[in-house]
């Protein structure tokens, strides 16, 4: 018989037979923000592949492999690449790692992603910390995952306090509301024209089921996006994974800022 329980027990024991660890803070790296990990000091790297029943990213750009170690003078797990629902993945396979991270008793989850800008006030290059979000698909995480408001999930006296440090490094970065979507399709030009009448600033793949689980299971929760490209119908070009990772490479040195900045926080 199936048992989530068991499965995050059986990971957690192969984990921590290979590295007796204890990190406070989660961090999640989305599509080209990966380079970070390399950044941590003493690092002690997992391959998802060794680890039992965790999900393995099929995506470009994800490493697929958990590093361990301390930044900033913070102990960290980080996940270097994740999983997505469009991979065919349940959420409560998307939401795995984010549950073994509460298991390894992180009280903290500073989640990052590469989103498409659909607020034309911002510009590809710039970041945003989350406040807020909405889902564009009709399935949602199941029981007892679904029992946090959605204004609730982010931490928003963390997130004021990012962007006021954030001038002092001069990154800019504003703040507003995730649009999640299944994908792996980039969105049509009246979906994100729908997503912007709703208040939606960024779009994108990922990140909502994790926060959510995260939330919901006592964590607190701080999200930034790093715009990679407008949205379909804000600009001429046409979408695609090259311009995605373009992009995050050329802004690491602000992202780096960034979350260095973030983790003095926690």
């Amino acid at each position: 018989m199936y048992s989530l329980s068991a499965e995050l027990d059986e990971a957690y024991n192969v984990i921590t037979n290979r590295y007796n660890v204890a990190p406070d803070i989660a961090l999640t790296l989305g599509s080209g923000l990966g380079f970070l990990a390399d950044e941590i000091h003493q690092a002690h790297v997992i391959p998802y592949a060794e680890i039992p029943n965790f999900p393995q990213s099929t995506v470009e750009g994800h490493a697929g492999r958990l590093v361990f170690g301390d930044l900033e003078g913070k102990s960290l797990v980080i996940a270097q690449g994740r999983q997505h629902h469009y991979e065919g993945y349940s959420l409560d396979e998307v939401t795995f790692a984010t549950r073994l991270f509460h298991r390894m008793g992180v009280d903290s989850l500073l989640v990052t992603n590469a989103a498409g800008c659909a607020n034309p006030k911002f510009t590809p290059g710039e970041f945003m910390t989350i406040t807020n979000h909405f889902p564009m698909v009709q399935t949602m995480l199941p029981p007892p995952y679904d029992n946090v408001a959605s204004e609730n999930v982010w931490n928003t006296s963390l997130a004021v306090q990012l962007r006021n440090l954030a001038a002092d490094e001069n990154v800019v970065l504003r703040e507003g509301t995730y649009a999640w979507v299944t994908g792996p399709s980039y969105e049509t030009k009246a979906e994100v024209q729908y997503i912007r009448n709703r208040g939606g600033d960024a779009i994108g793949m990922s990140t909502v089921p994790e926060a959510v689980a995260a939330a919901s299971l006592g964590l607190d929760v701080l999200g930034i996006s790093c715009f990679t490209n407008y949205a379909t119908g804000l600009s001429d070009t046409t979408l695609s994974h090259e311009e995605v990772s373009a992009t995050a490479e050329s802004v690491k040195h602000n992202f780096a800022v960034l979350v260095r900045v973030a983790l003095t926080l926690f």
